[in-house]
């Protein structure tokens, strides 16, 4: 890979944006490798948990690489954002849990790909926004869509409309990150949480991903039925039977590291 660097460390593989002398800016070639780096891990078994960050001291994502963007037309616009948006749903969607740890400059496609990542940890020294409006353009990976969704209405149209830059203490204030830890703690911190997330079934885990995801694009009676088919098939599962025995027999249970139906 040209812009993506990819290590394995205790089931949990690290994705780092590898473009430093542009601040790890978006381009084609980018959501291509990415793309194609998550269908590998997808049939990983010795991953569990990914995650994204940047491969520079300030910067996570500085949004897309505005030079390539420049001489796009209309029909090349709108190409781009169906791929960034394709990609971003791949993210959201993900089987295995993916966290953004986020290093610095998380702006424009920056912002978008954190915000389809389950759970976001921020430096304090990262910076967010949404500066689209600034170029003429708006945000086209799925910003306008998801924003709004995770700070409220007003104030993601407020982020947007303004291009206003917002600090990690503020970004926490409203919700758009879930933790702030001192810069050289970011990895130490997200490490930890990966941890915690591995010692558990990696099957409940990704079907309560499913379902979490799920419920949140429908009403609350249509997410409780998609919740009760998911718990019962949940008890046609290995890691189901191990992990209530273990509580019965008052021992710590030994998850397989992949999905394994009842014999």
């Amino acid at each position: 890979m040209n812009t993506l660097l990819f290590e394995k460390q205790d089931r949990v593989g690290i994705i780092k944006f590898n473009r430093p002398k542009v601040l790890n800016a978006l381009n084609l070639e980018v959501l291509h490798e990415l793309w194609d780096l998550l269908d590998q891990i997808r049939n990983d078994d010795e991953v569990n948990v990914v995650v994204l960050t940047g491969n520079h001291p300030k910067s996570f994502v500085a949004g897309a690489d505005i030079p390539v963007m420049k001489p796009m037309n209309v029909q090349e616009g709108k190409e781009f954002a169906y791929l960034g948006q394709a990609l971003l749903h791949k993210i959201e969607e993900f089987e295995k849990p993916i966290i953004a740890a986020i290093n610095g400059f998380a702006l424009g496609g920056g912002t978008e790909i954190s915000m389809a990542c389950d759970i976001r940890i921020a430096s304090d020294k990262a910076k967010f926004g949404q500066p689209e409006v600034n170029l003429g353009i708006i945000p086209g990976f799925g910003g306008t869509q998801r924003l709004p969704r995770i700070v409220g209405r007003g104030m993601g149209k407020l982020i947007i409309f303004s291009g206003m830059m917002l600090d990690a203490q503020e970004a926490l204030r409203i919700g758009l990150v879930e933790k702030v830890v001192p810069h050289e703690e970011l990895m130490a911190e997200v490490l930890k949480i990966c941890a915690m997330i591995n010692a558990k079934s990696p099957t409940a885990v990704r079907l309560a991903k499913a379902s979490i995801n799920h419920g949140l694009d429908c009403d609350m009676r249509t997410g409780n039925r998609f919740e009760a088919f998911v718990f019962g098939h949940c008890f046609s599962t290995e890691d189901q039977t191990e992990g209530m025995g273990a509580f019965v027999e008052k021992r710590q249970p030994n998850f397989s590291s992949k999905y394994l139906p009842k014999k």
